[in-house]
């Protein structure tokens, strides 16, 4: 068991990163159970592969489980209310905790619902996914998408305590695995090229199940995050703002697939990412080695490295026209995550979105 925690002064928290956690949840979630009841948010999917589970690991405890449609489409106003209103039927007090089993959507929608209900009440994560495990689940971004993009309504809200098993990953497709390492090759292209270099020689061993390679990706990811959210919990000193790595462009193309199982978050990401190296390189800031080689990383794990092999197809423009709500404008420039290498992740406000029009008419990836 490996325990990381978010140092956030009174509000910090812990991570406990140990394999089948979820059979040892009792003990792991006592400090919530005192009141004799837990209520559980998930959905459909995970329902069917954990909800039994953790029900039989906390006998004895009342289970309030509330069960949402799977999928992108759950991060909206209408499940928002939904969630809400289940939530006061079942009478929840602030004291109580609101868990969150499942992925990323799970996780962000569960968040922001327990921020705004009575004013706040805690919220547990228990991410079963690679993708909410190393990276959605810390920091306490939450959030909904709307018609003008995504995640654009939500709050900064810290969980209580997160709960990561490993062994969840084992019921996800194949498809959902790649997509949650996207973000974690991510930590390495920000800063540390070391562990991009482990992600280049045991990427395949993770993708494939070896537990060995799955926990030490998590806990380098967590830990990474973790550091970072301690320094800069709201993006206000541009740290944070380095895990949005690949994300604006990623969005963009998530935007134009209407938010769907076309295109999932993490495989946005990773061809968000690969562009972005791309773009870097058009801008003399990296090589091209570098980013020829990201590329190629991400297409060897089985990941889209560009627009077109994500199967979008739309014009530089109106993916720049879609970049232009990006929650982190300011001054009605949007700011890019940019490279000057591998492990060499900077921020720049300089960009203009007609130079990223133009790149993405010719970028081929």
């Amino acid at each position: 068991m490996s325990i990381v925690t978010v140092g956030l002064a009174a509000r910090s928290y812990d991570i406990v990163i140990e394999n089948n956690a979820l059979a040892d949840a009792a003990r792991h979630l006592a400090p919530w159970t005192g009141k004799g009841r837990l209520v559980v948010v998930t959905d459909t999917n995970v329902a069917a592969s954990h909800l039994t589970a953790l029900t039989a690991a906390l006998a004895g405890t009342r289970i309030d489980p509330i069960i949402l449609p799977a999928g992108e489409s759950t991060k909206s106003w209408a499940h928002l209310e939904q969630l809400c209103d289940a939530l006061l039927a079942l009478e929840i007090e602030r004291s109580e905790a609101i868990v969150a089993l499942g992925g990323g959507v799970i996780g962000d929608l569960t968040g922001f619902a327990a921020s705004i209900v009575k004013r706040g009440c805690s919220v547990v994560q228990i991410p079963t996914t690679l993708l909410s495990q190393v990276d959605s689940s810390v920091g306490g971004k939450t959030a909904i998408n709307t018609r003008a993009g995504k995640n654009l309504i939500g709050a900064f809200y810290q969980p209580s305590f997160v709960l990561i098993d490993p062994a969840t990953l084992d019921t996800l497709p194949v498809r959902e695995v790649r997509a949650g390492y996207a973000e974690v090759v991510k930590y390495g292209l920000i800063d540390n090229p070391e562990f991009f270099a482990w992600c280049e020689g045991n990427g395949p061993a993770l993708l494939s199940g070896d537990p060995a390679a799955r926990t030490h990706a998590i806990e380098t990811s967590v830990r990474a995050k973790a550091a970072i959210v301690g320094e800069d919990e709201r993006e206000t000193s541009g740290r944070r703002a380095l895990l949005n790595l690949g994300h604006t462009f990623g969005h963009a193309l998530e935007a134009e697939t209407g938010y769907s199982d076309r295109l999932l978050h993490g495989e946005a990401v990773a061809a968000g990412m690969a562009i972005a190296f791309r773009f870097s390189a058009a801008r003399g800031l990296c090589s091209t080695e570098d980013a020829s080689l990201v590329t190629a990383h991400l297409h060897r794990m089985g990941l889209p490295a560009s627009a077109r092999s994500a199967d979008v197809t739309a014009s530089g423009s109106v993916l720049a026209a879609h970049m232009s709500h990006d929650k982190k404008r300011e001054g009605g420039t949007v700011p890019f995550l940019l490279a000057r290498g591998i492990g060499q992740t900077f921020l720049d406000k300089s960009v203009s979105l007609d130079e990223v029009a133009a790149f993405l008419d010719s970028d081929v990836g």
